[in-house]
């Protein structure tokens, strides 16, 4: 017979029941092995989805205050614990305002998961709230960490293309690319950053730079003042200076560390208008929302 599963509950008192028939539900107990430095850092778990991903278990959930999140570990199904080894964030930041909030995902039947996350407001609207994120696919890495890509059919939605070849980033100076402009468009971008310190990218900016925000790579690869602490490098998503209306609430700076081991920076930026998402090197997710006010922030 088909054993059925699901979890319940908020943090930390997430529980896993057992059915069936998907009529009748009996308890397992408490689905975590034990509480860990890893999972005290929590302030709450709810929308909990216990999912297979590979040969492992992921469970998305929301914390009210620090958003979407996901632990990833073990499960023994002879007595329904989940042991985790990894915690991972869609939200890099406050849940509010403009932060991710809840998952709702499932299986692909390939090992993999797909998640899609919904986004709150930083603008008060009478008629709507939240938003949808892309759906995205997380995968189990040779590493056994979870891989964060956007799905394939996302391809689908392409339109005209335009192709930047190989540049040479001027130091300490803005370039604008010409023809690469919009406010619903894909980037795809692969940076080998040198020396350089930091490399940005602005998007949703109006000619004189009133309205934009910013992708920023910070990069402490060999720095030699940094030999006393380890300062891992970061990519940054500021939506501080994208709108000047009264009425947009800015959100702090998302910050999600970056491990390139040697490799190019590979950036999948998408924008929708008023959200931006950022994939980062397969491993990554940054987004935010954005109120441009101008006609020609694009």
């Amino acid at each position: 017979a088909v054993e059925y599963f699901q979890a319940l509950g908020v943090w930390p008192k997430w529980s896993l029941w057992a059915s069936k028939d998907l009529k009748t539900w009996q308890p397992q107990g408490e689905l975590l092995f034990e509480k860990t430095p890893l999972t005290d850092r929590f302030d709450d778990g709810a929308c909990p989805n216990f999912l297979p991903i590979g040969d492992k278990r992921i469970l998305l959930f929301f914390s009210h205050q620090n958003g979407g999140q996901y632990l990833l570990g073990d499960y023994d199904g002879q007595s329904h614990k989940f042991r985790p080894y990894d915690h991972g964030r869609f939200n890099h930041g406050r849940v509010a305002p403009g932060g991710v909030h809840a998952p709702s995902a499932s299986t692909d039947g390939q090992g993999g998961v797909i998640n899609i996350l919904n986004i709150n407001d930083a603008r008060y609207s009478a008629e709507w709230d939240h938003i949808m994120s892309l759906p995205q696919r997380l995968t189990l890495g040779a590493d056994s960490r979870v891989r964060i890509e956007p799905v394939a059919a996302v391809a689908s939605l392409r339109g005209a293309h335009r192709h930047v070849g190989e540049t040479r980033l001027p130091a300490s100076e803005e370039m604008v690319l010409p023809g690469i402009e919009g406010s619903a468009m894909e980037l795809n971008l692969e940076i080998d950053p040198g020396r350089a310190r930091t490399v940005q990218i602005n998007v949703l900016r109006s000619p004189g730079a009133e309205e934009t925000t910013a992708i920023t790579f910070y990069s402490y690869a060999g720095n030699p003042t940094n030999w006393w602490y380890s300062t891992p490098e970061e990519v940054v998503l500021d939506g501080s200076q994208s709108s000047t209306l009264p009425d947009a609430w800015p959100r702090p700076p998302e910050r999600a560390i970056v491990n390139r081991e040697g490799g190019s920076l590979k950036l999948q930026i998408f924008i929708d208008r008023s959200v931006v998402e950022v994939f980062v090197n397969g491993r990554q997710y940054l987004a935010t929302r954005v109120y441009p006010k101008r006609k020609d922030s694009l």
